[in-house]
């Protein structure tokens, strides 16, 4: 054991991975007469115990039997496998073992569980003698790093006998092939059904269907049971927001029964604020999904008038522009102040799941957030990236492709944050909510339970084409959806004239609506939505229009490159390539820079009118002829 920081440490590439996927290292002694270790990052303990709980050949559930932690500093001289955390994982099939009693060999009936730690009154169907047990230390000195210790590995009872699964012969045809429960997936797809309404017998008959559709049963999901669907309604009957009539009480009490939703938490305290930032399997799942290689947004301090404490949420893009919630933040400060607190390690979270990871742009709500937390030094890189990499031609036509229309966002996830606004909205601040308001308690509670479930249902139903009837309309009717419903014949634009356009109503063919700037990001329309300062479905379909015909404006941001370009010109550089560089592109770009010009010069560039959206006043006053 001095030796175990020597071990390397193992970071298998898969979602979920378990002891096959490791090589181990015998260490003499223990209680079996010798334990296999292997290092892991103390992250990925999660993916290891679901990957243990996947044995084909013996199904399981691996249940945390104790748990001890330590707090920093609290020991002086360490060992080398002296732990921040203890964590003891054994086979829910044991230690105990009731088969016999189970068989009729006696009266089970009058057979007494063992008392004391450790017994579990109730569950003895389950109880067949399984040794399998496990033990995660996260180490003292490297917490970073979990230890590892297989005590035995293998699904046996004291006879060194198979005890469940496949292996086992009495178990062949009974509930010990699988799983002794239902897997954690299963039960969040059961409890968000019933929080959207969805009755038992449609979840049952739901169920049936899906396991015929897949040939019959092949692990303990498919035997869902009403019964076990009845167990989850009375635990969602039973459940309140309220665990303590004491709202931080309240809090601490959720926190500690919910560690898995609970991506970061730190308590109130004089010198720092309170920070609770929320995240569900399922939310990362979609962050994975959606994220990579799209767009993330901010939507921050929200209800900051109404709750006690501000909420805001990260926020990514389905295939459909829907905004989708991937983590809620709830803190009593201005969240871009103590955003590097969270931020480096959701980073490095979702980096350990897929290194290949990658966002395309993040999107912020609030010009004060702390940019640089998220792309630190990010004025000294382009600087850098101007001077270093300025010969490397195709980078730098990657870099405008991929990235450069990304410094000012398009409309479809405005709109998308709009309606995610909206829904948020109606959702808590409905007036039979008002004397909830001031508790965080309730604000969790409602997030992780109905507002999650919505998000689920959507997603479900857009994937397999269940329950279509019961989604929420707003999600099918955002502004991005509803441009899509409008024919081109409705667009009437005309490409000599950019100052205009209009689009007749999908409601009364009568009425046409005026949209100033076609093309442009600062696109506005006369609708009544659009007045409210909302980005609407016309302006959408126009920029669609626009695209299709290659008559959209250049980006501000594209404006703004140029500019630069015309800077490095007027005051040239020391670096010979930079200043070649910019003559190349400075003289491609001159005539697109004449037309704008021209256009300027014509009067066909106006200012938008600020009867439109009085919330563009400023931008008027700051720049009179911004298109």
């Amino acid at each position: 054991m001095e030796d175990i920081l020597n071990l390397p440490v193992q970071d298998p590439p898969c979602v979920e991975f378990s002891a096959a996927n490791l090589k181990w290292v015998k260490v003499e002694g223990g209680r079996q007469g010798g334990d296999d270790i292997a290092l892991i990052p103390f992250a990925r303990v999660e993916e290891f115990v679901k990957g243990e709980s996947s044995n084909a050949e013996c199904p399981a559930s691996f249940r945390i039997e104790s748990r001890r932690k330590r707090s920093e500093g609290s020991i002086s001289k360490p060992r080398v496998d002296g732990y921040l955390e203890y964590t003891l994982y054994w086979c829910s099939y044991g230690p105990e073992d009731y088969r016999d009693s189970e068989s009729g060999n006696g009266d089970g009936s009058n057979v007494k569980p063992a008392t004391g730690k450790g017994s579990r009154p109730g569950r003895r169907h389950m109880m067949r003698g399984c040794l399998c047990h496990f033990t995660v230390k996260r180490l003292y000195t490297r917490p970073l790093l979990a230890l590892i210790i297989y005590n035995q590995r293998k699904h046996v009872d004291k006879t060194g006998a198979p005890c469940h699964g496949i292996l086992d012969r009495d178990a062949v045809g009974t509930r010990a092939m699988y799983a002794p429960r239902i897997s954690e997936d299963l039960r969040q797809k059961v409890m968000s059904m019933l929080y959207v309404g969805i009755s038992l017998d449609n979840i049952i008959q739901h169920h049936i269907e899906a396991v015929q559709g897949h040939g019959g049963p092949h692990n303990r999901d498919d035997f869902l049971t009403r019964n076990d669907v009845r167990n989850m309604e009375r635990v969602i009957r039973n459940s309140s927001h309220e665990l303590h009539v004491d709202d931080e009480c309240s809090v601490k009490m959720w926190v500690q029964r919910h560690h898995k939703h609970v991506f970061f938490f730190q308590d109130y305290s004089v010198s720092e604020p309170f920070i609770l930032v929320i995240q569900t399997d399922w939310q990362l799942q979609q962050m994975l999904h959606y994220g990579n290689n799209g767009l993330m947004s901010f939507h921050s301090t929200f209800g900051s008038k109404k709750l006690k404490y501000p909420l805001s949420t990260l926020l990514v893009f389905d295939s459909s522009h829907n905004a989708i919630p991937v983590a809620w933040i709830i803190t009593s400060s201005f969240v871009g102040q103590f955003v590097h607190k969270w931020i480096g390690l959701l980073a490095e979270r979702i980096r350990t799941k897929d290194p290949r990871w990658r966002l395309s742009a993040f999107l912020v709500d609030n010009p004060s957030f702390d940019i640089s937390t998220i792309s630190p030094n990010s004025v000294d890189t382009i600087e850098e990236f101007m001077q270093v990499f300025v010969d490397q031609c195709a980078f730098m036509d990657y870099f405008k492709s991929q990235w450069l229309p990304h410094i000012v966002t398009t409309p479809e996830p405005l709109a998308a944050i709009e309606t995610y606004h909206l829904r948020l909205k109606s959702k808590l601040f409905h007036e039979q909510n008002v004397n909830f308001w001031p508790r965080v308690d309730w604000l969790i509670h409602t997030l992780t339970t109905e507002f999650h479930s919505l998000y689920w249902l959507d997603q479900y139903s857009m994937e397999t084409g269940y329950f279509e009837n019961l989604r929420d309309d707003s999600f099918s009717t955002n502004a991005w959806s509803q441009a899509l419903h409008i024919p081109d014949v409705n667009v009437m634009l005309d490409e000599q004239n950019l100052q205009l356009a209009k689009i007749i109503s999908q409601a009364d063919r009568t009425l046409a609506y005026t949209i100033w700037n076609p093309g442009s990001e600062f696109s506005l329309c006369d609708c009544p939505w659009s007045r409210l300062g909302n980005v609407c479905e016309h302006v959408i379909k126009l920029a669609m229009v626009c695209k299709s015909r290659q008559v959209a404006r250049p980006l501000l941001a594209a404006q703004v490159y140029r500019q630069a370009l015309l800077s490095l010109l007027q005051n040239p550089p020391d670096d010979p390539l930079v200043l070649e560089y910019a003559i190349v592109h400075a003289t491609r770009l001159q005539q697109d820079i004449k037309g704008l010009e021209e256009l300027s010069n014509s009067g066909l560039l106006q200012p938008l009118p600020l009867e439109v959206n009085p919330h563009m006043a400023l931008n008027h006053q700051l720049f009179p002829r911004l298109p």
